[in-house]
């Protein structure tokens, strides 16, 4: 089992406040916008004056596609070009991935192995990886590995509660629903290096 660096695992979490906004930005970034209302000039129909203007003694109306009216056209709806996105800098970002990695090492649900042992890209062999550092099938597991290459894809993808992310692309909401991180060791470095700064630019 590798050493975990406590300045990414072991930090003291007693404001929850980052990891919210960052998994609300995840939701919201994640949003679709195709959703989309009728205005009263786009109902079919309603070309018709329903009723003489006068005499009638009701309320005067032009169109049956009012928006006050059944059928009628949608006032102040969805128009299908919302931008729900949130912005977060990219040093906060990291900040909170940082303090739910903490969290879950602190609830002994960080996992490091050496090695997926992957050589045929079976889906066994993660299996048997997963098993032998004590991960339940049952459980929702986020697996972190240095490249999701081909072989990788193919052991993996057809496993029940299992996500595969590289390190650049670690999440608070993956991390906080997950009940298992399991990090291969290889991907250590990557995961500290964009994290810390270290990254080549």
């Amino acid at each position: 089992m590798a050493e975990l660096n406590a300045n990414i695992f072991g930090l003291e979490v007693t404001n929850y406040e980052l990891i919210k906004v960052a998994y609300d930005a995840y939701l919201a970034n994640s949003r679709s916008s195709h959703a989309k209302t009728l205005k009263r000039s786009e109902v079919s129909g309603g070309g018709k004056k329903p009723w003489k203007q006068k005499g009638t003694g009701r309320a005067r109306f032009g169109s049956t596609r009012n928006p006050i009216w059944r059928h009628g056209g949608v006032a102040g709806g969805r128009t299908g070009e919302e931008n729900f996105t949130k912005n977060l800098a990219r040093n906060a970002k990291k900040v909170a991935v940082m303090q739910a990695l903490s969290i879950k090492n602190k609830d002994k649900a960080v996992i490091t192995i050496d090695s997926l042992g992957i050589k045929q890209g079976k889906v066994k062999e993660t299996l048997k990886a997963l098993a032998t550092a004590k991960v339940a099938k049952t459980e929702n597991t986020l697996l972190i590995v240095k490249e999701k290459d081909n072989l990788t894809l193919r052991a993996t993808s057809n496993i029940a509660n299992l996500k595969v992310v590289r390190p650049t692309y670690l999440n608070v909401f993956d991390l906080m629903n997950a009940d298992k991180v399991v990090i291969v060791k290889d991907a250590l470095n990557d995961l500290e290096s964009w994290l810390l700064g270290k990254e080549n630019k």
